[in-house]
């Protein structure tokens, strides 16, 4: 199974960039963003068991063990240091990555968590357990999919389980306390977030030894579609100035 989905190799890249989607999202979210990374930034998108080319495969709904096979197939694209970057809770997962590769001892140039509050504030929610209208009405509301696409049987029955299996994946999470990070992390998050404040964006900051920096840009839980360039642009002055914690 092929993890990470790379549009634009760059062979001589000095970092690779691995993107993380939201709930019911697919590597093909990041896909502009390999032509318009700098030649310096590999992306490598991250397709989840049981999301586009993977649907065949079964769903993961736990976040940690999610986390130890991405953890597993990332081992021979570790040649080169590499941030992470995950929306929603694609955040979740890269965090539970990134705390994977320290243990490993490989050390992580930074971890851009979008989207998201912190995984150590746990916020009980039951989306998961309702009904497909109800589950479909969540996704309008936050302002991934247009309700009109979802009224597609179809479309429905083809993306309604992943979407569900991610809810619960974020959901039933719960927090392993022991140690904090050891690179730096930043935390971006849209202006009009009804899903994250900025208070608890903030929080991303207990989770790290290392420099914190909080980005507000104006726009909903999709702000980095919109404005995607101003994203890139932040994650690439970032990691201009950060340094891997090992060789």
């Amino acid at each position: 199974m092929n993890w990470f989905h790379c549009y634009r190799p760059k062979p001589y890249a000095g970092l690779r960039l691995f993107c993380f989607p939201h709930a019911g999202g697919s590597a093909s979210f990041y896909r502009s963003w390999h032509g318009d990374a700098p030649h310096s930034i590999e992306v490598r998108a991250v397709q989840y068991p049981g999301h586009g080319d993977h649907r065949a495969a079964p769903l993961v709904d736990d976040a940690v063990h999610l986390a130890k096979l991405v953890t597993d197939a990332m081992a021979p694209l570790l040649d080169r240091p590499v941030a992470l970057f995950g929306h929603s809770m694609g955040a979740l997962i890269a965090y539970e990555v990134a705390r994977a590769l320290e243990a490993r001892g490989r050390g992580v140039t930074h971890l851009f968590a979008s989207g998201r509050h912190a995984p150590h504030e746990h916020r009980p929610g039951d989306t998961h357990a309702r009904s497909d209208d109800e589950l479909v009405d969540e996704l309008v509301r936050l302002g991934g999919v247009e309700r009109e696409l979802m009224d597609d049987p179809d479309i429905r029955e083809l993306a309604l389980p992943a979407v569900r299996n991610d809810y619960r994946l974020d959901e039933t999470y719960r927090h392993r306390p022991g140690g904090v990070l050891a690179c730096p992390v930043t935390a971006l998050l849209g202006s009009d977030d009804p899903e994250v404040t900025a208070g608890q964006a903030a929080r991303w900051g207990e989770l790290t030894n290392d420099r914190f920096a909080l980005r507000v840009m104006e726009g909903d839980h999709f702000y980095l579609v919109p404005r995607q360039g101003d994203v890139i642009a932040e994650v690439s002055r970032a990691v201009a100035t950060a340094w891997p914690s090992t060789p």
